[in-house]
């Protein structure tokens, strides 16, 4: 899914002639702490909440805050990893979206990301987690399918986490299997460790409730 599949554009953007009042208005309507500044049609940044409540005079008009503006914004062409990335990175409650032309499409709320990104990754087709650490250097990602497949299941998605400098990967799969119990065998004869698992076992209710929990959250 790319970026201008979730295009939004109810919050009109400021201009430099603005008053810092209407950012602080347009925040507190909206329930935002950002809103982009567009002049003839191209992003000059984003203006955030923290500049807005540090103004004592609210007639100080926008452009005198260009050189603090954040410069965070997708093209509509770019896949929504990318938004997700930049959302965390500057921490944003909207992100801009501008075309192949550079002009200023609209923007995206970080909610619809997650609830587009749930869709992605399965959330809604029936199934379980499973969460291994694996060796950079021994992960497969055709030997893990290959155990899932044997045991008659599927990966609808799978991610992978690392933190930086270190050898290990966190390999997170959606299988589309309630009860997990033969693959984490078939995995435990290859070695692999696993790390965590949310599913319904035919042997542990506690597993099974934790698993309600998270397919709960990712439908929200």
């Amino acid at each position: 899914m790319i970026a201008k599949e979730l295009i939004q554009k109810e919050i009109k953007p400021l201009v430099l002639t603005d008053p810092i009042k209407k950012a602080e208005v347009l925040m507190e309507e909206y329930n935002v702490q950002h809103i982009p500044v567009v002049e003839n049609g191209v992003l000059l940044g984003i203006i955030n909440e923290d500049l807005v409540l540090n103004c004592e005079d609210q007639n100080t008009l926008i452009n005198h805050f260009e050189p603090y503006l954040s410069h965070a914004y997708v093209t509509d062409k770019q896949h929504l990893f990318d938004a997700i990335s930049l959302i965390g990175e500057f921490g944003l409650s909207i992100l801009p979206v501008l075309g192949q032309d550079e002009v200023y499409k609209g923007f995206i709320y970080p909610a619809d990301i997650t609830k587009a990104m749930g869709n992605i990754l399965s959330s809604r087709i029936p199934g379980s987690i499973l969460v291994l650490h694996i060796n950079q250097n021994d992960y497969q990602l055709s030997q893990l399918a290959q155990i899932v497949e044997s045991n008659d299941a599927k990966i609808l998605a799978l991610f992978i986490t690392s933190e930086p400098e270190s050898p290990k990967l966190e390999v997170t799969l959606k299988i589309n299997r309630t009860d997990l119990t033969p693959i984490l065998q078939t995995l435990e004869r290859y070695e692999y460790t696993v790390a965590e698992t949310y599913h319904k076992s035919l042997h542990s209710v506690d597993l099974h409730d934790r698993f309600e929990n998270l397919m709960n959250y990712l439908n929200m």
